[in-house]
């Protein structure tokens, strides 16, 4: 069995995407487990407002802008955070973009910019981070993909395929640091309640929800919330070496039903 260590190393942390959802639930959450945290998004005031908490309440974080898209911003956004937090030792690579629109007619700029942000902008963050784990011999980076990987859904073609590239990115990365000591993982949620989206037109949203349950993938309307989502990724960091957890798909639970709702439901 692993020797349990009593007083385990510090590991700084950096989270992107974390001016809001997933991403400041996960900052606040690993903050709280006693990670140095480095908040970065384009939202750069929003970050600094929840380091500033975290710093209230007793932890250590740093806020700067970071946009994925933007190659001097990653490179400018990892030097800062390592300055002031020491060398990163775990990444949740939460930061992502979605629009609405058919693979047939997306203009290929606005799916170039997805992809940018989704999927490239992961890639180079790993580039930058991910050398340096493999020298200490420790280290992990945590995938925020999506449930698209296992139910594509139609009208945002975009982010279905870049959260498949992002997803196939990690699993190559997987075999290829096997027996580094750093472990890359996925975390898959469901349907959250997030900022994401927001600023769709509500008619085509209502459209898109409704071709979805065309397609069986709107089976209740109950989303996860961006504490779940942050519990789960914070469950894969904490996991003691030894052990890799490369996949973990949390789904929202649907509301209870009544005994008529679920022998409706039960097949004939």
């Amino acid at each position: 069995m692993p020797r349990f260590d009593p007083h385990p190393p510090i590991r700084p942390a950096l989270v992107t995407g974390a001016s809001s959802g997933i991403g400041e639930a996960t900052a606040r959450v690993l903050a709280a487990a006693g990670h140095p945290v480095a908040l970065g998004a384009r939202r750069v005031e929003r970050c600094e407002a929840v380091a500033a908490e975290i710093v209230e309440q007793g932890g250590r974080a740093f806020a700067a802008g970071l946009d994925l898209a933007d190659e001097a911003s990653l490179k400018e956004f990892v030097a800062a955070a390592e300055g002031a937090l020491g060398r990163i030792d775990v990444v949740v690579s939460n930061a992502g973009d979605t629009g609405m629109g058919d693979a047939a007619e997306i203009p290929p700029d606005a799916f170039a910019a997805e992809t940018r942000v989704n999927l490239l902008g992961a890639q180079h963050l790993m580039s930058l981070v991910v050398p340096g784990m493999i020298e200490r011999g420790r280290g992990d980076i945590v995938f925020v993909t999506s449930d698209v990987l296992r139910m594509p859904r139609p009208g945002i073609a975009a982010y279905v395929a870049s959260k498949w590239g992002l997803e196939g990115l990690a699993r190559a990365a997987q075999m290829e640091l096997e027996g580094t000591g750093v472990r890359a993982s996925i975390v898959r949620p469901g349907p959250t309640a997030t900022g994401m989206g927001r600023g769709w037109d509500a008619g085509r949203f209502t459209d898109l929800v409704q071709r979805w349950a065309h397609w069986g993938l709107a089976r209740h309307d109950h989303f996860l919330s961006p504490a779940h989502v942050a519990a789960a990724i914070a469950a894969v960091v904490a996991m003691p070496p030894g052990a890799h957890v490369t996949l973990l798909e949390i789904e929202p639970e649907a509301p209870i039903a009544t005994t008529d709702e679920r022998q409706r439901g039960a097949p004939s």
